[in-house]
């Protein structure tokens, strides 16, 4: 397992959740939910320098929505411009795409047993999924002994 904490990004149309881990790389947790629109990737990379100036940052882990059959439509097509866009504002630190199917809907299962009620819980329900990405991205490398997902070429 490599070391060095992986920032987890789950970008939506309006919000987009952001988790971190720890730098042996073992649990995700929470960071916070930045608003989508003029300067989010501006905050996302000052909360990428915040985490370089305690650790080493690894990698940005961004999740990408497919069907359930695998294929992707047009909201995964946003989601790896997206992710090009995070590959220029953080070079030289990879990022990279992983599946992140079903994540919304088990981080909302998540936070419903734990007792969080309507509106409570869609505040944190973009940081949740990106804990779940990023949980899922961690567990696979530990299991498999390679980093998960496909690399982010920067767009020429």
């Amino acid at each position: 397992m490599r070391t060095g904490v992986r920032l987890g990004v789950d970008p939506g149309d309006a919000r987009i959740g952001v988790a971190r881990s720890d730098p042996s790389g073992f649990l995700a947790t929470p960071v916070e939910t930045v608003k989508r629109g003029k300067g989010d990737l501006a905050r996302l990379r000052r909360i990428g320098r915040e985490i370089e100036e305690e650790s080493v940052l690894l990698e940005v882990v961004v999740g990408l929505p497919r069907s359930l059959g695998g294929d992707e439509g047009p909201a995964a097509a946003k989601v790896r411009e997206f992710a090009g866009q995070l590959a220029v504002k953080f070079s030289p630190v990879p990022v990279r795409l992983v599946d992140e199917r079903l994540s919304t809907v088990s981080a909302e299962a998540m936070l419903r047993d734990r007792g969080r009620k309507g509106s409570n819980r869609r505040a944190v329900v973009d940081q949740a999924a990106a804990v779940v990405i990023l949980q899922h991205a961690l567990d696979t490398e530990r299991a498999t002994g390679t980093p998960p997902g496909e690399i982010v070429e920067e767009p020429a």
